[in-house]
């Protein structure tokens, strides 16, 4: 076995970002910005200026698009392990904002370099010198090969005796509730560390006797209810994690957030701030809990922390530019205010 070097693996798609320069659509926007978002490079991002190593495993077209990926996450400290495809393009996304912390994000990425993902992609030992290997259900969307990937990549960690971390991040515009139920939760009855909103944990939950006639959209719907209720919150993790074995954390929007293990339930408040983009706020929750997860932390700090990355990236434009620094939590957490000066 490889001795681990601290680091975090993180694998997937990120693709070409292209917002629009103000509100409206772009039926009727003139000017529009280029950048990239992915959201496990988006997590790495946020680890990496929270002082954490991470490697990012990928594939790109090997186009503009696909040179600028690797050139930027590469630039921001991120060990950048892509493969560039001379058959397929760089996925492309586009982003609308239709009013003050609105926005509409349309995805471009059927049959795309990232979606030709496959486990040759994540060379030896990259996995088993990571202390912890972070997925989302994104991936395993994409295509057979990338959900192979992921397996494979769960596979390894569990011989290797490496955490794994999973942000469900269901989207419907990749699969039915239903077929993501299936794949998403194969990879979450291996994981450690889980999270998801209360309709996302609901999603990959095993079904109860008193639920087996229930539809799964009615179930979800159900689950989408609970964002301000403790106790409905701790009774949908004992039906996903009877034993208490996983580290199950919900996100809850305005509400906070909540961990649960072994029994106990953590609580954390959310944070009033002006929002202006709530793209890529979960993947800075999700940094924000990691970075502190790979350093032993306890669960209460983890959440206070997580909880104060997403709050701050809700206040500038951008999927992971704004991911904040050690200082900048510091300050914004001493202050309990929105940190931006205006």
């Amino acid at each position: 076995m490889l001795t681990s070097d601290g680091s975090v693996l993180t694998l997937g798609e990120t693709m070409g970002l292209i917002t629009g320069s103000h509100v409206g659509s772009f039926a009727h926007v003139a000017h529009a910005q280029v950048g990239i978002g992915g959201a496990e490079s988006n997590v790495a991002v946020g680890l990496v200026r929270l002082g954490v190593p991470v490697s990012w495993v990928g594939r790109v077209g090997d186009d503009s698009l696909g040179n600028r990926v690797v050139r930027e996450i590469r630039g921001e400290g991120v060990d950048v392990r892509a493969t560039l495809d001379p058959d397929a393009p760089t996925g492309l996304m586009l982003k609308e904002f239709r009013g003050r912390g609105t926005s509409r994000v349309s995805y471009y990425r059927a049959n795309s370099a990232g979606s030709r993902l496959n486990p040759t992609d994540v060379g030896p030992g990259v996995v088993e010198s990571a202390s912890l290997v972070h997925l989302t259900g994104i991936t395993p969307l994409l295509s057979d090969s990338a959900r192979a990937a992921c397996l494979d990549v769960t596979r390894r960690a569990r011989v290797a005796g490496v955490r794994i971390s999973l942000d469900i991040n269901y989207r419907p515009s990749l699969a039915s509730a239903d077929e993501a139920a299936e794949v998403i939760g194969e990879l979450a009855s291996s994981a450690d560390l889980v999270f998801g909103s209360p309709e996302e944990i609901a999603l990959v939950s095993p079904r109860t006797p008193g639920t087996a006639n229930e539809t799964l959209e009615s179930l979800l719907a159900r689950a989408r209810n609970l964002e301000d209720d403790d106790e409905g919150i701790d009774g949908l993790v004992r039906t996903f994690d009877p034993d208490g074995r996983r580290e199950v954390v919900v996100k809850r929007g305005p509400f906070g957030a909540t961990s649960c293990f072994d029994g106990s339930s953590f609580i954390a408040a959310g944070h009033p701030v002006d929002v202006v983009d709530t793209v890529g706020a979960g993947d800075a929750f999700v940094a924000g809990y990691l970075s502190g997860d790979v350093q032993d932390w306890p669960i209460d700090q983890k959440l206070t922390r997580a909880n104060a990355c997403g709050a701050l990236m809700c206040t500038i434009p951008g999927d992971w530019e704004a991911s904040p620094t050690p200082e900048e939590l510091d300050g914004f957490i001493a202050g309990g205010t929105d940190p931006v000066l205006r």
